[in-house]
C-alpha cells in the first residue's frame, strides 16, 4: 500500500508510490507529490460518504475530477461536479458529502504532515 513514509521534496511521485490510506469507511486517500510547503492528495469517495465538519490551519484548493459532492465551507453550502473547484481558507470549518461516487484532488499549503505518515 505505498510507502510507510516518504521524504518531503521528492520532485516526482508516481501513482504507484503514493501512500494510500482509508481513513474512514467510504473514503480512500492517496498522497501525491509534496515539498513541505505544498502537497497533493487524491480522495476517492463512495456515494453516501459524509465527512465530519472540521478545520485545519492549511489552505486547501479542491478540484472535483469526477462525480458530484455537496460541500459546506463556513456558512456557505453548495454542490460541485466534475471540473468545478473551490478554496477553503485555513481555520474555516468545512465538510463534504459524496452525492455520487467521486474523485477529488486537494492541494494543501503547507503540507499536511499527518497525511505523509
Amino acid at each position: 500500500m505505498g510507502q510507510a513514509k516518504r521524504k518531503i521534496s521528492t520532485p516526482l511521485c508516481k501513482s504507484s508510490e503514493g501512500r494510500i490510506t482509508r481513513p474512514e469507511p467510504g473514503l480512500t486517500r492517496r498522497v501525491g507529490a509534496s515539498n513541505g510547503k505544498l502537497m497533493l492528495a487524491e480522495h476517492k469517495m463512495k456515494k453516501g460518504w459524509v465527512g465530519e465538519r472540521h478545520s485545519h490551519p492549511h489552505e486547501q484548493l479542491v478540484y472535483v475530477v469526477s462525480g458530484h459532492i455537496r460541500a459546506t465551507v463556513g456558512a456557505s453550502t453548495f454542490e460541485a461536479r466534475e471540473g468545478d473547484s473551490f478554496v477553503v481558507a485555513g481555520g474555516i470549518e468545512h465538510e463534504a458529502a459524496a452525492l455520487a461516487d467521486s474523485v477529488v484532488v486537494d492541494v494543501f499549503t503547507p503540507a499536511r504532515e499527518e497525511y505523509l505518515g
